[in-house]
This record gives structure tokens, sequence and C-alpha cells, in this order.
């Protein structure tokens, strides 16, 4: 089971979210909350409405109703580019890397929002841009360090396995130093000992960083060992939330799980 974490505050609040593609209803009234420093989990059966939750909290989508409070500020309508500037961190499903780019290049990228120096000055690379490109450089190689992935910063992403492209992938978005960090299925098409490294290297970044994590995992073994709190999705509803052990025996999830019918 999950250790015991110094778990603060709630950071993000959801509440009463529902989000429709034309008559399609992804989400329907959904509320719950994520505290700091916790490690939170989204489940659900295929088609439950978990990556479309991940979206509406960073801003990809708009819900019709409902809102998302992010250390403290309420809103209803809020793009991808100001929710990453007010520190969330997404990885995504299906990679979304630069394939053609060295790791340490698509690493860099996740610095941008940090970058200070005008683009005169970063083409020119003179007096504060070289300083500052630098000092990116300096906090991506921590990444680097922390990710153990040292061996493979020049290689082409695209040459790389599947499970060593997720682990860049979370090193672009640790990059951004985000406080809240989204997950969207991190061990999908991983092989067991892959899946073993990357829930280590998610239980570090919480510990080490203090970095907020909300994941959607399909693998319940993962999501029981690592989570702080569940909080499980069937047709866009919210059918559970709590513990690990309270989710685990709850019989909705079960019933969901196992496709009882309705």
């Amino acid at each position: 089971m999950s250790q015991t974490r110094n778990v603060g505050d709630v950071i993000l609040n959801v509440e009463n979210v529902s989000l429709a593609f034309g008559g399609v209803k992804a989400i329907t009234e959904v509320s719950f909350d994520v505290r700091e420093h916790e490690i939170r989990a989204i489940i659900g059966p295929n088609g439950a409405g978990k990556s479309s939750m991940l979206n509406v909290i960073n801003g990809v989508y708009h819900p019709q109703q409902g809102s998302i409070t992010f250390k403290g500020l309420t809103r209803s309508d809020v793009d991808s580019h100001e929710a990453a500037k007010q520190g969330i961190a997404r990885t995504f499903q299906n990679i979304a890397l630069f394939k053609g780019m060295t790791v340490l290049d698509n690493i860099m990228t996740g610095r941008n929002l940090k970058m200070r120096c005008n683009f005169l000055q970063q083409a020119l690379w003179i007096g504060p841009a070289r300083r500052e490109e630098m000092e990116h450089r300096r906090q991506v190689e921590e990444v680097i360090d922390f990710l153990e992935i040292q061996h493979i910063r020049k290689t082409p992403v695209g040459r790389l396995p599947y499970g060593l492209q997720k682990r860049v992938e979370l090193a672009r978005a640790l990059a951004a130093e985000p406080e809240m960090l989204l997950l969207d299925e991190p061990m999908a098409g991983m092989n067991v000992e892959e899946k073993q490294d990357m829930c280590r290297f998610v239980l570090d970044v919480n510990d080490h960083f203090g970095t907020t994590i909300v994941l959607i995992e399909h693998d319940m073994g993962v999501v029981m060992d690592i989570s702080d709190r569940v909080v499980v999705l069937e047709y866009g509803r919210k059918i559970a939330d709590g513990t690990p052990d309270e989710v685990r025996g709850n019989q909705k999830v079960i019933d969901a799980y196992l496709g009882v019918a309705h």
C-alpha cells in the first residue's frame, strides 16, 4: 500500500463539472478534490471520461457547467497555456514528443514558460540569453540525473524504446517545475520491469519535489499500491471516491469493472 505522506490542504477543487460534445455527455456533474502532495488516481472502464477530466483540469476542454479551483483561484474558462503558467503540467496517453529531436532538446522545451529573454536575444545568444540558457540547462540536467536517463541525453527520441520515451515525457513535464502533475496512463504499454521503474519515479517525484500528482491508470495493482485516494468514474459520472481499500470493496466499482448489466 502507499506510504503515509504529509498531505496538505486542498490545492484543486473540481465542482459539479459537466462536459458534452454535441449530444454526447463525456462528464456529468462530477465533483472531487485533490490535496497538496498527494497522489490522486482517477480510474474507470474505457469511455468513463477520465482523459476528458484531465483535459478540463488543464484547460484543453472548457466545461459547460461547473468550475475548477486551483490554488484558491476559481475558473470556468482557461486555456492550457494559462493552466501551465499556474503550475499544472501534463503527460499524454499517446506520447507527444518531438521524435527527431534529442532527449535533451525535448526536455528543454519544458522550460519554455520559464524563459524571460525575447526572441532576438535568444537568437543572438547574447549576455542575458546565454546566462538564462545555462541556468535552464542546469535545471534540465538535474531532471535527467533524477530520472536516470543520462546515457540517452543525446539520442533522438524516435530511436528509443517505448518505456524510455514515456520517461522522457515525464522529464519534460518535470522541467516545467509544476506544482501539479497530470499523468495520463503513464504505464500503458509497458512491461513489468518498466512499470516498476515508472512507479518508483512517480513516488520519487512526489516525495523529492513535493509535486501533487493526479494520474489515470488502468493497472489496478499500480493504483492500489501508490495512490492516497481514488476517484472512480463510469459513463462520465462519479460512482466512488475514497482510499484504495474503500474503493476496492465498493460494490458499484466491482460491478463497473466486471461489466454487470445496469
